[in-house]
């Protein structure tokens, strides 16, 4: 016997629409991301490469949060936001219960994050029917940095400005096992500046012009590196615990800025690091 399931799809609605208001309470409360991604503007932000195609694969639908164009229709969990989402959404959801089978949805991806290009009604009522993956067609886009679904805006600018530094220093390629993560805004550019003066004192030590990769790799290796060396060791951190070895590097060196207009005389990095520790504790 023939169903339209027009009653079921309607509610299905009505309750995804209720879970969209709950979540926006609830994201207001605790601060966490309430929006979509925006696929512009993350690729403004990263400056990524692609998309390459990479076939139809089966996705955690968790990992879905962002869009190419629809971004202000779907909340983060890709409740729909809108009234006028009825229609087209009760339509997949009424497939969903006659098991007509859909195309897969196309994604993009950048690091751990997955964009929805075309598919947003079926990525909506699939996590609503408590569907754990979604067939879909992916294109891969590269990235100097890694991205996770529960990304937050102010993370994003902070990410870029750490793919500006990738940049201006190569010190991805120069030092392929340095880590740098930084949660203040604008530490990056501090960080640059840091580079900049350190090159410069380089230069009239040494008497002669000092290359970008040069007085990249030494300040890494005598400037940063006693630091955080002393940061790791002390076990500092636990005193911080949403800050990272990066932030106290920087502040750190904000320190060694106050003391020095203070009068007080300039240590070696790594005894700066043990005076703010000692300091601290």
């Amino acid at each position: 016997m023939f169903t339209d399931f027009t009653q079921q799809v309607r509610s299905d609605f009505s309750r995804a629409r209720f879970k969209a208001f709950m979540n926006r309470v609830r994201n207001t409360l605790s601060g966490q991301p309430a929006t979509l991604l925006s696929y512009d503007e993350v690729k403004e932000k990263l400056r990524i490469g692609g998309p390459i195609y990479m076939g139809v694969q089966t996705v955690p639908i968790e990992k879905i949060a962002g869009s190419l164009n629809r971004y202000h229709q779907f909340d983060r969990a890709f409740m729909p936001l809108e009234d006028q989402l009825a229609q087209r959404w009760q339509n997949i959801d009424r497939a969903f219960y006659q098991e007509v089978n859909l195309p897969p949805v196309v994604l993009y991806k950048i690091g751990e994050v997955f964009f929805v290009v075309d598919g947003h009604h079926r990525v909506s009522v699939a996590r609503e029917q408590g569907q754990v993956f979604i067939d879909a067609e992916v294109r891969e886009c590269t990235s100097k940095v890694n991205i996770t679904p529960d990304l937050k805006l102010e993370d994003l600018e902070i990410l870029g400005e750490k793919v500006n530094f990738l940049d201006r220093t190569n010190i991805d390629q120069i030092r392929p096992k340095a880590r740098f993560r930084v949660t203040i805004p604008g530490g990056f550019f501090r960080m640059l500046e840091h580079i900049a003066v350190h090159r410069y004192f380089m230069g009239l030590d040494l008497q002669r012009d000092v290359g970008d990769e040069e007085a990249v790799a030494h300040w890494h290796d005598t400037v940063y590196q006693p630091i955080a060396r002393v940061i790791r060791r002390s076990g500092i951190l636990k005193e911080f615990p949403e800050k990272t070895e990066t932030d106290l590097y920087i502040w750190v060196l904000d320190r060694q800025r106050y003391l020095s207009q203070e009068g007080h005389r300039l240590v070696k990095p790594g005894k700066a690091a043990s005076d703010f520790v000692d300091e601290v504790k």
